[in-house]
């Protein structure tokens, strides 16, 4: 029996197709991958608690605010306004989530946007 070789990525096309995507769009890619994942880690999908895990929530929610905070001026209100809505939905509902809530201002990603009330 043969076997075939694996195939070996493009990369000079992965290259060139990168090199197409404008920054804005990789920035808002990032950031809503960032909240699918913190969404599983919270509960929030069909499957809901067999794939809660909120140390990890918190680590994907902490990255996204400090991502956001970062572009805040390099990505447009356009992008950044339902951004900074699903974040603090993110926030609100890990808070909601524990056992022993955060303090105010001391939940995942509030040392960027500062504490986060209901």
């Amino acid at each position: 029996m043969s076997e075939t070789p694996p195939e070996t990525p493009d990369f000079d096309a992965m290259t060139r197709d990168i090199a197409e995507v404008p920054a804005v769009e990789v920035i808002v890619t990032v950031a809503v991958n960032l909240m699918s994942a913190a969404a599983v880690k919270l509960g929030l999908t069909e499957e809901g608690e067999s794939h809660k895990d909120l140390d990890e929530a918190r680590k994907l929610v902490h990255a996204l605010a400090g991502l956001l905070d970062a572009t805040a001026t390099e990505i447009s209100s356009f992008h950044a306004a339902p951004l900074r809505d699903g974040l603090k939905s993110l926030q609100l509902a890990f808070r909601e989530a524990s056992l022993v809530p955060d303090e105010p201002g001391q939940g995942p990603g509030e040392k960027y946007t500062g504490a986060v009330y209901g």
